[in-house]
């Protein structure tokens, strides 16, 4: 629901002030675009387009600025791609796809970004990297960072937990105490 990619049957979603439940098709995709940033589990990336041309993709999509190839660039820097900047996407290793997906999901400065295991499949090296990448961009741009992961751990503090077993959701306010959401 917060991805706008379906719509509640019951209530709205506000993000940033504005009821998306009122958009039409052509408006959730043009806010999409600009507010939301997706990682997913899977990179998704275009392989007949270079690492670069792939990060760049929603930022073409919607309103395309000088820079733009910049801010690709220095996205790629940051997790670690500036020498795979030019290879098409079929030619990195899966690792490396990742990592050009979580730059791709950034590259719009969005106010959200959803991120389905965006470490599941680096190494934990690489997977701190992205961690503090993500917190520090959660912070320098006041992002909110929505991250689905089996490796809690990983992430170490964040602002709130959200754990869902057997189909309920419990906020961890304290690691002792779960209260039921739902």
């Amino acid at each position: 629901m917060i991805g706008l990619l379906d719509q509640p049957t019951k209530g709205k979603i506000s993000i940033d002030g504005i009821d998306t439940t009122t958009l039409n098709d052509n408006n959730i995709s043009s806010f999409r675009n600009k507010k939301l940033g997706f990682i997913f589990q899977f990179s998704n990336l275009l392989s007949d387009l270079t690492v670069l041309e792939n990060v760049l993709l929603p930022r073409q999509i919607g309103d395309s600025d000088d820079a733009a190839e910049k801010d690709a660039k220095d996205l790629l820097k940051a997790v670690g791609l500036e020498d795979q900047t030019f290879k098409r996407a079929n030619k990195i290793s899966g690792g490396q796809a990742q990592r050009a997906a979580i730059a791709r999901g950034l590259i719009n400065k969005p106010s959200i970004v959803l991120a389905d295991e965006p470490t599941g499949n680096l190494d934990s090296v690489t997977s701190d990297i992205i961690v503090q990448l993500m917190k520090s961009m959660a912070k320098k741009l006041n992002q909110t960072f929505i991250i689905v992961t089996h490796d809690r751990q990983h992430f170490g503090d964040v602002d709130k937990v959200i754990t869902i077993k057997d189909g309920r959701a419990f906020a961890d306010d304290q690691p002792s105490k779960m209260e039921v959401l739902v």
